[in-house]
């Protein structure tokens, strides 16, 4: 039931400002499910799938044209005070290797953790199983497949550590 409301809530969205309204949004998301804290935004163009679980903290900000694709098994946290830049995707959801006859084996899903203080770069993809750590960046274009420790800045495909950050 909850996958028909998000996509009920998404198509509502769509003639809405992409930065602007988001009371409008947060509510929308809230009726689909989604956890938010009053102080985040969430713009425009941005689509939310599946059923599972996500979260949104404090003061975070989603950009316009965002995809996050959810799934059951598997939540999603984004912490407080992060920056998501557009066209961010975040997917849990994955298969395991299969016979030469189908490659796309059994399904799986594992946890996507942005931690507090994140700015993740645009047009970025966060595949599941992975913890980006406090106060990191992730660079534009990356393509982040293992965790980012906290306070680092990664780039590239996959995203590799590039430097630490002052804290």
């Amino acid at each position: 039931m909850k996958a028909w409301i998000r996509h009920c809530c998404n198509l509502l969205m769509i003639p809405l400002p992409p930065t602007r309204l988001f009371f409008l949004r947060r509510m929308l998301l809230r009726l689909a499910g989604i956890e938010m804290h009053t102080s985040a935004n969430f713009c425009g163009r941005a689509w939310i799938y599946g059923r599972g679980q996500l979260s949104i903290g404090a003061n975070s900000w989603i950009s316009p044209g965002g995809i996050i694709h959810t799934h059951p098994d598997a939540q999603i946290v984004i912490g407080a005070r992060c920056d998501i830049g557009p066209g961010v995707e975040i997917h849990p959801g994955s298969h395991e290797i299969g016979t030469g006859e189908r490659r796309a084996g059994a399904g799986t899903a594992a946890p996507v953790i942005v931690e507090d203080g994140c700015w993740i770069g645009a047009r970025t993809l966060i595949l599941g199983g992975v913890t980006i750590g406090t106060g990191s960046i992730v660079a534009a274009g990356s393509v982040v497949v293992s965790d980012v420790p906290p306070h680092t800045l990664v780039a590239g495909v996959p995203a590799k550590v590039k430097r630490s950050l002052s804290r």
